[in-house]
């Protein structure tokens, strides 16, 4: 078992829309106070995208983040964790704008190409706020999500590299874990580094437990439990019962409005903080304690708040 479970919180992200649900973080102001109360909650890393102020559309320029970034450095102790995965469309170069503008400590990274497809979130709306939500929801239906080979060494060298930056590599399938031992064989992946598992997304694997097991499993083969910490997300309903899990099973986990809008059956979330505390509470219960920013810091090998950007 991990000497404490880092909690990360992923405010808002960039699948959901404002239609879906009237918590969602969209402006800067919004996202820095839901960035300070989930790490106020106990959440040790959060997971940041931007959106357009005035329609919630995800927004890769660096200038929106830096409405909120150095908000959230000022007011808590939290790693914070720019994603690459910025918004479904968008080219890799938009996609690192933001964070090789701001050098972070950590980043997110996509570990392989796939179908995306948010859209049978079309069904569960009639009417929108914004025109662009039903377009960009629709798109998916046609539509691959492409991290090559060469998109991510291209991330791996233009951030990691050049700015220090670690990554939570994304894996939402069994082949991205090989693409990420790939690129640890290549020595452009150095221990420690941190696995994010992925379920629940139409494309990727499903919510399943089985999954779970086997992946962890087959991490531990590839990489050498030593060598990395893992951490587990789920979409929907699955979020809370899959972090449960994750933490039973020794490794980390993730929360936040971008991977669920809910905090119970039919009950929308009415903020960030309220996913962590609940989480947290579970972590607890079990007997488990929860990192702080300088344990999760000293564990995946950070260069540290003082040397970014912002």
């Amino acid at each position: 078992m991990p000497e404490s479970v880092i909690i990360t919180c992923a405010p808002t992200g960039g699948i959901h829309t404002p239609t879906m649900s009237p918590h969602l973080p969209v402006t800067p102001d919004e996202i820095a106070t839901a960035s300070i109360e989930a790490a106020e909650a106990g959440a040790s890393i959060i997971h940041l995208h931007a959106r357009d102020p005035q329609t919630g559309k995800p927004d890769p320029r660096p200038g929106t983040f830096r409405q909120f970034l150095p908000r959230i450095k000022q007011a808590t102790d939290a790693v914070v964790n720019v994603s690459t995965g910025a918004g479904l469309g968008m080219t890799m170069d938009e996609r690192l704008a933001a964070a090789t503008d701001a050098s972070p400590e950590m980043a997110s990274l996509n570990m392989g190409s796939m179908n995306f497809g948010i859209f049978p979130l079309l069904e569960k709306h009639s009417e929108w706020q914004h025109d662009w939500e039903p377009e960009f929801l629709g798109m998916t239906r046609d539509f691959i999500f492409p991290n090559t080979f060469a998109t991510i060494e291209y991330a791996l060298k233009a951030l990691g590299q050049e700015h220090g930056t670690k990554f939570e590599f994304e894996c939402y399938d069994l082949g991205h874990l090989y693409n990420v031992k790939w690129f640890v064989d290549q020595g452009l992946i150095e221990p420690p580094f941190f696995i994010q598992m992925v379920f629940g997304i139409l494309g990727g694997m499903g919510a399943e437990l089985d999954h779970l097991v086997h992946l962890h499993r087959t991490a531990d083969r590839l990489f050498g439990a030593e060598n990395y910490e893992w951490s587990v997300l789920a979409a929907g309903r699955h979020q809370m019962p899959f972090a449960t899990q994750s933490a039973l099973l020794g490794g980390n986990l993730r929360v936040g409005l971008e991977d669920s809008l809910y905090i119970g059956k039919g009950e929308l979330a009415t903020s960030n903080a309220q996913q962590v505390r609940r989480i947290r509470a579970i972590v607890e219960n079990l007997g488990l304690t929860v990192a702080t920013p300088a344990e999760a810091r000293a564990r995946l090998a950070l260069k540290g708040g003082d040397a970014v950007g912002f």
